[in-house]
């Protein structure tokens, strides 16, 4: 009698990548600035430039995996452009793959040719504005409102700042339902961060923190370092990995050929996972 052999082939198990989605801040443009709401974006390879119309883009975790917690993306480069690619998209698409939603943040550049935007005022009303309408549409976006965190690259980390450490609770008072939304992140993720408006002393209320950056950082080691030692002095939470190699803007790890680099994204997911944010939200 012959046998039957039956062979099985299990397919690996694929998410659903759903469509990003842009989202303005504002619905008629930025306030003061409507009239180049638009305006249109320059973009080529990388990196996008002349920014008017300051929007997220919503990257949401399947739901088969969707934990709750999200993250809003502040891409790097310099407050001259934006590396959203490397920095914004990519970012986005590694939260997603462990179940984190991920909003890539278009803000407005204060040091772009030409730019009638200053980083106190303008940049910073951008962040608080996105903190606050992806908050209000934690029911939407299926999210926790209490695990809502900020990713801020190299001048993406300065963004972080601005909201960070800006002691922003609700505002009952305003007109509209966004603006009485909390700005303040439940966490934030700091990699290779510039040194603006770091506080003279962490305040208490400041989010627990991530940071990554490599010792050979010709431009954000310094800064770095400065928080590290003010969050340490405030008797805060930051978990830090300094890097003996790597230099700047190696974004999710993949251009370099360091392996050590390459992995660095693992490093984040453990934290995250560590700190409760990679579990199921409670309905």
């Amino acid at each position: 009698m012959k046998s039957l052999i039956l062979i099985f082939i299990i397919a690996p198990v694929v998410f659903a990548q759903p469509e990003a989605i842009e989202i303005p801040l504002w619905a008629n443009g930025a306030p003061g600035f409507e009239e180049f709401k638009d305006e249109p974006e320059k973009a080529k390879d990388w990196w996008i430039k002349n920014i008017h119309n300051p929007s997220i883009t919503a990257y949401l975790a399947d739901p088969a995996i969707a934990t709750g917690t999200a993250i809003i993306i502040a891409p790097g480069g310099g407050h001259k452009e934006l590396v959203y690619n490397p920095e914004g998209r990519d970012a986005a698409k590694f939260l997603n793959s462990i179940g984190v939603s991920a909003f890539a943040l278009k803000y407005r550049l204060a040091k772009e040719e030409g730019s009638p935007y200053t980083l106190n005022e303008h940049v910073s009303q951008d962040v608080h504005r996105a903190m606050r309408l992806v908050r209000s549409k934690a029911d939407q976006f299926n999210i926790d409102k209490k695990r809502i965190g900020i990713m801020g690259f190299s001048a993406g980390g300065e963004v972080a700042a601005l909201v960070a450490y800006d002691d922003d609770r609700k505002h009952p008072e305003a007109e509209n339902q966004i603006d009485r939304q909390s700005a303040r992140p439940d966490f934030q993720i700091l990699i290779y961060p510039g040194g603006l408006f770091i506080p003279d002393s962490i305040p208490a209320y400041a989010p627990p923190a991530f940071l990554l950056v490599a010792m050979d950082d010709p431009w954000c080691l310094d800064s770095s370092m400065e928080i590290f030692k003010k969050y340490k002095e405030a008797g805060l939470s930051i978990e830090a990995h300094f890097y003996a190699q790597g230099k700047h803007a190696f974004n999710m790890g993949d251009r370099s050929k360091l392996i050590s680099i390459n992995s660095w994204p693992q490093r984040l997911a453990d934290w995250l996972k560590d700190n409760g944010h990679l579990g199921r939200m409670e309905n």
